[in-house]
């Protein structure tokens, strides 16, 4: 750590610590979420032949999953935030030159910033993608059930049919 730089600097520093540990614990569960959604998504459909569990289970998800992305994009905007400061601050006239080491842990606030953006857009982008396979597959099974059982009905008639043409013979 750096011990010697500037009051307002070190309050940034804390500041940008602090965000960037909620982020982690947000992302982490945020991760959870997704995974979580396709594996009950996957169970539940072998286990209930219901259409409606599943489709419940997973609304509550999708606004789960919508108010963490909310909250995740508000924490990564006020990184950003704290980052461009630091770096106006290290920028501005008044501050005497900065050795390599504050250099060095202003480079690595901004590359926290980037790892956490990058694994949220893809954990975003992975649960949009399930959740619209999971959308796609449903409607499919759906239609599926509907055949079959619009099938069955025309061969219990057929079958039907069949037998009063055998007792009439």
């Amino acid at each position: 750590r750096v011990r010697d730089c500037p009051s307002p600097l070190a309050d940034l520093r804390k500041q940008a610590r602090q965000l960037e540990n909620e982020l982690d614990l947000k992302l982490v569960s945020f991760s959870k979420l997704c995974t979580s959604y396709s594996s009950t998504r996957d169970g539940r459909r072998d286990r209930y032949s219901s259409d409606t569990t599943p489709l419940l289970n997973g609304s509550s998800q999708d606004r789960m999953f919508e108010t963490m992305a909310v909250e995740i994009e508000q924490l990564l905007g006020k990184l950003t935030g704290i980052n461009d400061k630091m770096a106006e601050y290290t920028n501005s006239a008044g501050v005497p030159s900065l050795n390599a080491a504050l250099m060095h842990t202003l480079q690595r606030h901004r590359d926290i910033l980037q790892d956490y953006t990058h694994e949220f857009h893809k954990t975003k982008a992975n649960f949009l993608a399930i959740r619209e396979r999971e959308n796609l597959l449903g409607s499919v099974r759906k239609d599926i059930e509907s055949y079959k059982s619009g099938s069955g009905v025309n061969n219990r008639r057929t079958e039907l049919f069949l037998k009063e043409h055998e007792h009439l013979r």
